[in-house]
């Protein structure tokens, strides 16, 4: 029925998914042990028909993309432009011209801040003054960004003079609407902010902080990495202004990062790099740039990590983002009520798992992460330990590093005990209380 909640992809589906991954179907071992893969957040693995695309693609299509007037060309850049339609259709962008290809994510915010740069430099286009920024100006970001959505905009602050600020981080690492309600005023020009944090798993009002910014006339840019891959997302809908998020996080290749706008920021937005295939005229003294999406891709692209792509959105649409959301609700339930079982951990980020999606950091009292996370290695589980490129957050929570368990739809009740159970090994394992 309509309004219902999709049901949870089943252990015995999860299986029959996990026999699409080659790392899956033949697991390296670590203490003897396979190893439980908890750190998709980092990268994610890539099932077969995603590498057989990019292997088919180089074996026998291989041809540069937009140029020349060959059946090769032709035929390679049908399947180019194919993975950018099927890419738009995947995160609800109204047409194929509003998706950019970047090396990465971190890449595609660069993009924006460089090409607002490049507008204030005097080297904007039709429109870049909508982008304008100088003294009294405000850029806002969170407390909590991931360093590749905070760095950027710093950068950005320094060279028009702008002012950068920040909603503070609360004690578990989150921030409320009501914060951001608090800090957008009639200066913010631009609020950057992550859909889901990296650290703390929490998920962003997204359409609600719009329709903030857009009351004082900020543009927004979001961070989608980590919910691009988890849960159904429209950027059409959420109404942000930009988005960016990465390949290999979400099944496909490195080497592939997306940028997302809405059509008049495109159009108005100037190139961040120039050089080949984004041009339409250039003599000795000025040159002319194609629209929107070649004006952003100069230079050879990535065609088979683009079409490798292409390839990890259809796989993920054949599973159902809805399911797989609900499937890995599921685990992350199972991942934070096993942290609130021992006493000797922090958990890091709300505890009401409505809030947060794919991930759970901790810190385990009297133990430094990186020891921790020797121990699991140990152990056969494989996570992230450090600051996970979010300083500023780990600061404002008094810790210097965490261990991060991350879920994918792949991922298992049993890979999430063993990491609970690895857990309490590194706690008796240093003699250390809280590890019953």
């Amino acid at each position: 029925m309509d309004g219902m909640p999709a049901p949870a992809i089943t252990p015995a589906e999860v299986a029959e998914l996990r026999a699409a991954f080659p790392y899956f179907a033949d697991l390296p071992e670590s203490g003897g042990r396979p190893v439980a893969y908890l750190d998709s957040a980092a990268t994610s693995q890539r099932p077969l028909s995603v590498l057989d695309a990019e292997r088919s693609f180089l074996v026998s299509a291989n041809a540069a993309v937009h140029r020349g007037t060959s059946q090769a060309v032709g035929a390679a850049t049908g399947l180019f432009e194919g993975a950018r339609a099927a890419v738009a259709d995947f995160v609800g962008a109204g047409m194929p011209e509003q998706i950019i290809w970047a090396e990465n994510a971190t890449d595609a915010l660069n993009t924006v801040a460089l090409g607002i740069g490049e507008a204030n430099a005097g080297l904007g286009v039709d429109g870049s003054e909508r982008f304008a920024l100088g003294s009294g100006d405000e850029i806002l970001v969170t407390e909590a960004e991931h360093h590749a959505n905070l760095v950027p905009w710093q950068r950005l602050a320094a060279k028009t003079g702008a002012r950068l600020r920040w909603i503070p981080a609360c004690e578990d690492g989150t921030w409320t609407l009501d914060d951001a309600r608090e800090a957008l005023t009639a200066r913010t020009r631009l609020f950057a902010f992550s859909h889901v944090s990296n650290t703390t798993g929490y998920l962003a009002p997204v359409a609600d902080l719009v329709e903030l910014a857009r009351s004082v006339g900020a543009i927004t840019v979001l961070d989608a990495c980590q919910s691009v891959p988890h849960i159904p997302v429209d950027f059409a809908e959420l109404g942000v202004d930009f988005a960016a998020f990465s390949g290999h996080k979400m099944l496909g290749p490195n080497g592939i990062g997306v940028l997302y706008g809405r059509p008049e920021m495109l159009a108005a937005l100037p190139p961040a790099r120039t050089g080949g295939s984004m041009i339409t005229r250039v003599t000795m003294e000025s040159a002319e740039f194609m629209p929107p999406p070649l004006r952003f891709e100069a230079g050879t692209q990535p065609v088979s990590q683009v079409v490798g792509l292409g390839a990890a959105v259809e796989f993920s649409r054949a599973i159902g983002m809805d399911r797989a959301a609900a499937r890995e609700h599921e685990l992350v339930e199972r991942l934070v009520d096993g942290i609130a079982a021992n006493p000797g951990l922090r958990l890091i980020g709300p505890a009401d798992t409505s809030r947060r999606v794919a991930l759970a950091a901790v810190e385990v009292a009297g133990l430094h992460a990186h020891d921790v996370g020797q121990f699991l290695d140990e152990q056969g589980v494989l996570v992230r330990v450090g600051h996970h490129c979010a300083q500023p957050l780990h600061r404002a929570l008094g810790v210097t590093s965490t261990t991060r368990a991350s879920v994918h739809v792949t991922t298992t009740e049993e890979e999430i005990d063993r990491f609970l159970d690895a857990i309490r090994g590194a706690q008796r394992y240093f003699g250390l209380e809280g590890s019953a």
